[in-house]
C-alpha cells in the first residue's frame, strides 16, 4: 500500500536535503516574509525541486507546499500533497542542525503518508498509516518506530520549541507535574522524538503554523502508534481550505493521550483557543 508513494517522497527529501546542506554551508541571505517569518534560497530551491518531482511523478495530486501559490489543492484533491522544504528556518540560520524537510500525503482529507528527513545526521523519518510501516532510517541503518507506552503525566518528557518558549509551556508541566524537558528544532524533529520513544508530548498552542508543518509528522506518528489532533482532541481535516492550524496541535503516545487531553483542553481555552 502507497509502497511507491513512500519510495518517491522519501527519495526526493533526501535529494532536496543535499540542495539544502549546499546552501548551508555558505553564507547565505535572509529575508522575511513576515516579522518573525524568516526565508531563504534554501526554502525556495528546495520548495521548487520538490514540487517539480511530485508533479512528474504523480500529475494527478494536489500539491500544497509553503513557498508556492496555493490554488485550492486542498479543497479541491482526493490525494494532495503537502510540503515544507524547511521546517525549521530559524535552526537552519543558527546553523544548530535542527531543521527537516517534511513531505506528508493527505488522501480524503486525512493524513495518510509521512517523511521526515533531518539532512545533519542523514536521519529519516517514514511512516504510512495502516501499513505498520513506521520506521527511522540513518544512513543505511533502520528501525521500526513504536511510541511508548508511558500513561502517568507526571512521567511523561515533554518536547518543547528551541527558538523559542512558548507562554504555556510553564503552565501545562504545572498542571501535568512533568519533570523531564526537551527542546528541539523542527515540528518534524519534535514529533520524530516521540515515534522514537525518546520523548512522550508535544504541544504547539498557538494557531501559527500550517497544514505542511503537520500532515507528514501526523502521518509517521499514527502509523508509530501515538495520537495526533488539534487542542481539542479533533482530527485535523486536511480538505479545509483554511490552512492554519488555527486550533494548535497536539502530539502525544496513545497511553497518555487521554489523562493529558482534558488539560491541554482546559489551558487552551483559557489562552482563547
Amino acid at each position: 500500500m502507497l509502497d511507491q508513494e513512500l519510495e518517491v517522497a522519501a527519495k526526493l527529501t533526501r535529494e532536496a536535503g543535499r540542495i539544502l546542506l549546499g546552501i548551508y554551508a555558505t553564507d547565505f541571505g535572509v529575508d522575511f516574509k513576515g516579522a518573525s517569518d524568516p526565508v531563504t534560497e534554501a526554502d525556495r530551491r528546495a520548495n521548487e525541486f520538490l514540487v517539480r518531482g511530485l508533479r512528474e511523478r504523480f500529475p494527478g495530486d494536489g500539491i500544497v507546499a509553503e513557498e508556492s501559490d496555493h490554488d485550492g489543492d486542498a479543497a479541491r484533491a482526493q490525494r494532495c500533497w503537502f510540503v515544507d522544504p524547511l521546517d525549521g528556518t530559524k535552526e537552519f540560520i543558527a546553523k544548530n542542525g535542527e531543521f527537516s524537510i517534511m513531505v506528508g500525503l493527505a488522501i480524503g482529507g486525512r493524513a495518510t503518508l509521512g517523511v521526515v528527513y533531518q539532512p545533519v545526521g542523514d536521519k529519516l523519518y517514514r511512516g504510512v498509516v495502516g501499513a505498520a510501516a513506521a520506521e527511522l532510517v540513518i544512513g543505511d541503518s533502520r528501525r521500526p518506530l513504536r511510541v511508548s507506552e508511558q500513561a502517568e503525566p507526571a512521567a511523561l518528557r515533554l518536547v518543547v520549541s528551541r527558538s523559542h518558549r512558548p507562554s504555556h509551556t510553564d503552565a501545562l508541566v504545572a498542571r501535568l507535574g512533568i519533570g523531564s524537558e526537551r527542546a528541539s528544532g523542527s515540528v518534524g524533529l519534535k514529533v520524530g522524538l516521540i515515534a522514537e520513544r525518546e520523548a512522550d508530548l508535544y504541544v504547539h498552542m498557538s494557531g501559527r503554523s500550517s497544514k505542511w508543518d503537520a500532515c507528514a509528522p501526523e502521518a509517521i506518528l499514527h502509523a508509530a502508534g501515538g495520537r495526533f489532533t488539534d487542542l481539542r482532541g479533533d482530527a485535523i481535516d486536511y480538505r479545509d481550505p483554511q490552512l492554519e492550524n488555527a486550533r494548535g496541535l497536539l502530539a502525544c503516545n496513545a497511553a497518555a493521550f487521554a489523562g493529558v487531553l482534558p488539560v491541554v483542553r482546559e489551558l487552551a481555552a483559557g489562552a482563547g483557543f
